[in-house]
This record gives structure tokens, sequence and C-alpha cells, in this order.
């Protein structure tokens, strides 16, 4: 029965995840959702973008305290070790849901695209975007990435090994191509409002702190495998012109999805 549920809360947290990242994609383009980041501004502009700050400090502080080793390891003191990456996806989406209950729009518009050709390149990088943020966790393996290979094995009574793959598809161009994609949807705005460029400042600066810490990790765990890969593959942005001065590393570079 414990084995049953921890398999049935893995699969619930999944759902939930999924249906929050959704609504993440409506609420920053403001697409068919209720409430959405754009807005008149409703109470004083420094309590707005001191709510607004805190909130996305809170989902920063939340997805790189909890990607951690050291506090992964005092979680598993308290559940199952395969609910671990599970009870990470549960707590962003309580993080993400803070940000759709308690975001204080901030009104204003910076600027509007009128052209039709325009706008539709800003949407079409606006969609391409988060269509990389979702592509590239199946790259690394989006099953062990969401929690729902670890409670999978553990149902069936196996033991859970920590994935080792080749670098490949979009990790051979970028090291963040997760990233890259939400860089890409936060600032492919055809409307940018006050709160969306907050929204995307407050963001993006979040990214570059993750990436420091994430990378950090890796270093770690794998040294200078990691290191000389870093040297090789840009952080965010493809390199224009091939680098020519070093062998490549694809073959003997290995990730592990969970520093995510």
């Amino acid at each position: 029965m414990k084995r049953f549920a921890v398999l049935l809360y893995g699969v619930v947290v999944y759902a939930v995840f999924f249906v929050t990242f959704l609504y993440l994609i409506g609420f920053v383009g403001n697409i068919l959702v209720p409430v959405s980041l754009d807005g008149e501004l409703s109470v004083p502009l420094w309590q707005a973008l001191l709510t607004n700050t805190a909130l996305c400090a809170l989902f920063g502080i939340q997805h790189s305290v909890m990607a951690r080793k050291g506090f992964k390891d005092w979680l598993k003191k308290y559940i199952p070790e395969a609910m671990e990456r599970s009870t990470f996806c549960l707590f962003t989406v309580f993080a993400l849901i803070a940000i759709f209950l308690f975001w204080q729009p901030m009104g204003g518009v910076l600027w509007t695209v009128e052209n039709g050709f325009l706008k539709g390149i800003l949407l079409a990088v606006f969609a391409l975007g988060w269509a990389l943020v979702l592509a590239s966790t199946f790259a690394i393996n989006h099953f062990d990435l969401f929690g729902l290979r670890q409670v999978w094995l553990y149902f069936r009574k196996k033991e859970y090994t920590p994935l080792k793959f080749q670098v490949h598809s979009f990790y051979k161009v970028i090291r963040h191509p997760i990233y890259l994609g939400m860089v890409l949807a936060l600032w492919s705005a055809p409307v940018m409002s006050v709160s969306r460029l907050v929204f995307a400042i407050l963001l993006t600066a979040y990214i570059f702190i993750g990436i420091y810490f994430e990378e950090r990790d890796l270093v770690r765990v794998f040294g200078k495998r990691y290191q000389e890969y870093k040297k090789q593959v840009p952080k965010l942005f493809p390199r224009i012109l091939p680098n020519r001065k070093k062998r490549p590393v694809y073959e003997t570079i290995i990730k592990n999805p969970t520093t995510h």
C-alpha cells in the first residue's frame, strides 16, 4: 500500500505541475487565463514592486535551495527517497501559485508592436521559448526530472540509480537550453507592460543566479569533465562561429538532470 501511495503521489504531483506550467504560459502571455501579469495598478507602485520582487525571490529560493544536495539529504530523512524529486516539483507549484495569486499588476505599457509581421515573429519566439523548455526536459530525461521514474521504480521494488548520459541534442549547442527557452518566452512581447518587464527582469536575474549554483554542483560532481564542457559549449546563446581550437568532448561529458 505504501508503494502505491508513493506512486500515486508522484503521478498526481506531475499532473498538477504540468497544469501549472500551462497556466504559467498563459499568465506570462496573457492568454486564456483569468489572472495574468497585466492589469491596472491598484496599490502604490513601491508596494507592488516590493510584493512582486518578494514573490519572485520566493520562487528562486525554493528552486535553488531544494535543488542542493544538502537539502535533499535532509529531506530524505523524513520521506522516502523516491518522493524527493516529486516533492521538489510540488513546492515549485506552490511557489508559482503564490505568484499567480498575489502578483500585483503595475499598469502602464512600455511598447506595443503594431506591425503584423514583427508581432508574428515575437509571438512565434514566445511559443518557441516554451517549446524549447519542454523539449529540453526530454533531452535530459523528462520522467526522471519530474520524479515519475523514481516513484515508478519504487513501486516496482527496483533500486533507483541516478541517470548518467552523454550530452546530446540541445546540450551540444548550449549548456542551459531550458533557461534559454525561459528567457526567449519572457522577453518576446508584442506588448511590453511594466508588469511583464519587472517579471522578466526578476526571473532573468534568478536564471543567472540559478546557473551559478547549478554549475557549481556539476563541477563538484564531475570535476574536470564538466569544466572542459564549460570551455567548449556556451552558457545560454549558441556560438555563431564553431570553436575549432578544442576537441569536442560530447562523448566524455556526462550531465546529471537532477541538478536542475
